[in-house]
């Protein structure tokens, strides 16, 4: 089975701090009230904060990982988000005690010897943060690319000035000329051993993922917080073969994810909005519509996120 299935603990975890950072961002620190340790993380590992209505939310820990008193998030308000983050915003204060899963990682750090390219658009740099701060620990050459629209927007800014040497940090704002970078020229020039991490919204995705296209594929990562826009096609019915042989029709109103679970498949579920990779899946035959942020290139062709992905045709699970 998938461990990205796997049930997690939930700890019921004391807000300790809060803050605000520029970009609209609000800052979370969290430790157990009872434990002077929380689970060990990797960079670029996420916990799930659980709301008081049910909903689900993930969160990258951009804390440094050698510190595990506690677990500090970063929270971009969205204005046209589900609405977590504006709740995280608008009652949380010191005192708080929210439900937060153990972390779970599935944007780790590989090893390798070569130079490591980390690239953070806006509240993209929360799991990038930590990976630089174990980066810079252990001596390892690195370089972190924060891209904004403004300095006085940029979140987490003094923080990251703080913790990263100015050998290994580049910062770049649209609206001061001299600092902006080319994105297809700084990764046109790279080493054949050089391997990039990348975060950020869509439209900076979408341009790192065009001028790493030619890349080899294990050296390419990336974490999504939201899925890339898809075409306005509308959906097409299809059908989903378990591995049993049972028939799970999908109409044109319902996600593969609710009709796995009407066929009586306990399959578990997180952000149900195709970034946690919590439902992820293998497939064994069939042509997949992907419509994840989660799944790497070679990955799609043999796995499926079935909160967002559809499929043309007959998609053969391997559930």
């Amino acid at each position: 089975m998938n461990d990205l299935a796997s049930p997690r603990i939930i700890m019921k975890l004391k807000v300790v701090a809060t803050r605000k950072e520029p970009g609209d961002v609000f800052v979370v620190e969290l430790e157990h009230p009872r434990k002077p340790l929380l689970p060990a993380f990797e960079p670029g590992s996420h916990v799930d904060v659980h709301l008081p209505d049910g909903r689900v939310r993930q969160y990258s820990l951009c804390g440094d990982a050698a510190e595990l008193c506690r677990y500090t998030i970063a929270v971009k308000r969205e204005a046209d988000g589900r609405g977590g983050s504006a709740w995280l915003h608008d009652a949380v204060c010191v005192g708080t005690v929210l439900p937060v899963s153990a972390p779970r990682n599935h944007f780790p750090l590989k090893e390798g010897h070569g130079p490591v390219l980390l690239l953070a658009g806006g509240i993209g740099i929360t799991p990038l943060l930590a990976m630089s701060s174990v980066l810079n620990r252990q001596g390892k050459p690195f370089e972190l690319h924060y891209f904004t629209r403004s300095r006085a927007v940029a979140p987490l800014l003094a923080v990251i000035e703080k913790a990263i040497d100015g050998s290994k940090l580049r910062l770049h704002f649209d609206d001061e000329p001299e600092t902006r970078q080319d994105i297809e020229a700084l990764l046109s020039a790279r080493q054949s051993d050089a391997q990039v991490y990348y975060c950020g919204p869509p439209g900076f995705m979408a341009a790192i993922a065009r001028a790493t296209v030619n890349w080899p594929e294990g050296l390419v990562h990336f974490e999504a917080f939201q899925p890339a826009a898809n075409d306005d096609s509308p959906p097409e019915p299809f059908t989903i073969i378990l591995r049993n042989g049972t028939e799970v029709p999908v109409p044109t109103d319902t996600s593969a994810l609710s009709a796995i679970r009407a066929a009586g498949v306990l399959l578990m579920a997180s952000c149900e909005n195709g970034v946690c990779g919590t439902c992820e899946c293998g497939f064994l035959e069939g042509q997949p519509i992907h419509r994840d942020a989660v799944l790497s290139k070679d990955a799609r062709s043999h796995r499926f996120i079935p909160c967002v992905s559809r499929a043309k045709g007959v998609l053969r699970l391997d559930l």
